[in-house]
This record gives structure tokens, sequence and C-alpha cells, in this order.
């Protein structure tokens, strides 16, 4: 049984946000416990993106065509957070500005899931139906084993 290619994106929204609050509870000097998350938040959104870039936004661009200026200002969105993602894989936690840094990151991230998961995966879903989303979600839960663990390698980095 395949997966449903939004079900999916969900769900690995879900996961980061999980990772998210974990941060947000850890305590000020826990430098090694927010390093841990960070690096997970970083593996978890890096293949996230590129399975996005990759397979869901062509083939939901193609699929709902009044979609296009969405899926661009997702990518610009992926930009932002890639370059944030290569920042504090090589920072210090116990550097003053590390936790401003996941702060933001945090914000942008959960910004760009809301206005997918109120306003785009609803025609998404809509224009594609569950024939197309689960073979779509078969190819995307494969393609994750393909995503690069540099942030910097995905598509969006470049743009």
């Amino acid at each position: 049984m395949s997966t449903d290619a939004i079900v999916l994106l969900k769900d690995d929204h879900k996961t980061v946000e999980k990772l998210f609050k974990e941060f947000e509870a850890a305590g000020k000097d826990a430098h090694a416990e927010k390093q841990r998350i960070v690096n997970t938040i970083i593996e978890e959104l890096t293949t996230h993106a590129y399975i996005e870039e990759e397979l869901f936004y062509p083939t939901a661009r193609k699929a709902a065509p009044d979609t296009s200026d969405h899926v661009l200002e997702s990518v610009e969105e992926h930009h932002v957070v890639v370059w944030m993602l290569s920042e504090l894989k090589d920072m210090d936690p116990a550097d003053e500005s590390f936790d401003a840094k996941v702060t933001v990151l945090i914000e942008n991230v959960r910004h760009h899931v809301e206005e997918e998961e109120k306003d785009w995966f609803p025609k998404v879903r809509s224009a594609m139906g569950r024939k197309d989303l689960s073979e779509l979600g078969a190819r995307m839960m494969s393609a994750k084993s393909d995503a690069p663990r540099d942030p910097l390698a995905l598509q969006s980095a470049q743009t």
C-alpha cells in the first residue's frame, strides 16, 4: 500500500513540528541536546525539500497550473530555509546567535507549512485525485533515500 503524496508531506510536517517543540522545550544551556535536535531537523528538512522540489512541485504544477505562483513562492521559501540549514550545520550551539537562527528557521518553516496545508494542498488534491497522489507518494517515498545530506545541494539553494 502506497502513501498519498499529500499525506506523506503532512507526516513530514508533523515530524518536523515535533522536533521544533523539542528544541523550544530544551533548556537554555542544553547545547548537546539542541545540537542533536538541529542535526535531525537539518536531515528531515533537506530530505523533505528534495522530494518536494524533485517530484511533488513539478507534478502538482502540471496538474494544477493555477498554483504555479505558489510553487514559485515555495521554492523561494526553500531557498531561505536551506541557507539557514547550511549555516546551522556548522554552527556551535553555544554561539549567542544559534537559538535566534533556529527560532527564525522555525518561524519560516511554520509559515511555509501553513500555506501549503491550508491554501495549496486542497487544490492539488482536487486536481490530481487519489490514484495519481498514491502513485506520486510511492515515488516520493522511494526518492527519500536519494536526498542529498547537504542542504546546499538542493535545487532551491541555487535559485
